[in-house]
């Protein structure tokens, strides 16, 4: 499509439609905080969400959908949303990132969203992919998936113009990361553990002055690769990330969705190649954002929205009246 300078690009009034979509999302998922259940905070999250994008003025089709892994309610993959109306695009959705973050009221939970133009984001299937990622500022090439956590971790050093005890790296807390864990120990470096929320552990790299950490390594969720390389496009960063298949049938379902070489390593411009608009929303309050904070009927949030094509971000804190009724009526 294009706007009205005659460019190709997405309409800049969606960036507040998309802030909408995420934050009811968020509020209607912190109702569940800290309450265990983790598939009806997502279910809730999962059905604001729909809600939401139905009354936003464009002719949506979900690529990155809510994950098959955690046996959630889903916004499918093929899921058509949007009044009808407006610009073609893809969504990537994650309705409630850190499931598990939401019912243990822990850090960093999320409700996050990308748009971007038709084809602008990887249709990556619901599998795990290795991720490694740094924020901007430093040469192309400074981190490569083919490398060991080694010669990463040295030559992002190098690169920072520090020793390579002062760096960091952000890691899932899972079993299957204990020898990188040590791999990054052994040099000196730092590791900071995550529980879940892999998408804000990218997004931290962003801003190591305030975040502390430098690198983001590991496997996760392939979808979440896709839109944490979403928002690094808008703000900036090198992110690769290869896919992981278990089985055969998860190699059918990536050659289903038209990935034909599964060794492939895909970079930034591979995951997100056009322009997209990335909106987060805190759940829970993190080093990223704040959470959703409750007030009687009264709701206040805390939203990070971004644009590749301007290289805009902002940071909007928004209060909400009546949410009771809100969400009342967009179950009805």
């Amino acid at each position: 499509m294009a706007n009205g300078n005659g460019s190709a690009g997405l309409d800049r009034m969606l960036v507040l439609e998309v802030a909408r979509v995420t934050e009811a999302a968020a509020i209607a998922a912190a109702r569940f905080n800290g309450r265990g259940n983790e598939k009806a905070a997502d279910k809730a999250a999962v059905d604001a969400m729909r809600y939401e994008l139905g009354r936003v003025s464009l002719q949506g089709t979900v690529v990155i959908g809510e994950g098959e892994m955690d046996e959630a309610p889903m916004l499918y993959i093929g899921e058509t949303v949007g009044n009808g109306t407006g610009p073609e695009v893809d969504i990537a959705v994650d309705p409630l990132e850190g499931t598990t973050i939401c019912a243990k009221l822990m850090p960093n939970a999320l409700a996050v969203l990308a748009v971007s133009e038709r084809g602008g984001l990887l249709h990556a299937p619901d599998m795990y992919m290795n991720k490694i990622a740094v924020g901007p500022g430093y040469p192309e090439g400074v981190i490569s998936l083919d490398a060991s956590v080694e010669d990463n971790l040295a030559s992002l050093a190098k690169a920072k113009g520090v020793k390579i005890n002062e760096i960091t790296a952000c890691l899932l807390d899972r079993p299957r990361h204990a020898d990188m864990i040590r791999a990054v120990r052994r040099v000196g470096a730092a590791v900071q553990l995550i529980p879940d929320g892999d998408i804000a552990g990218v997004i931290w790299t962003t801003d190591p002055a305030e975040t502390g950490i430098d690198i983001y390594l590991g496997s996760g969720g392939a979808p979440e690769g896709v839109l944490a390389a979403a928002a690094l496009r808008c703000i900036g960063g090198q992110i690769q990330g290869r896919l992981m298949p278990s089985n055969d049938d998860e190699r059918k379902r990536a050659a289903k969705m038209g990935i034909e070489d599964i060794d492939k390593i895909f970079r930034l411009q591979d995951l997100a190649s056009s322009d997209v608009i990335f909106a987060a929303t805190g759940v829970t309050s993190g080093s990223l954002l704040k959470g959703v904070r409750f007030r009687g009927d009264t709701a206040e949030t805390e939203t990070l929205i971004m644009r590749s094509k301007t290289g805009t971000v902002r940071r909007i804190s928004s209060r909400f009246r009546d949410v009771g009724l809100r969400f009342a009526e967009s179950r009805d």
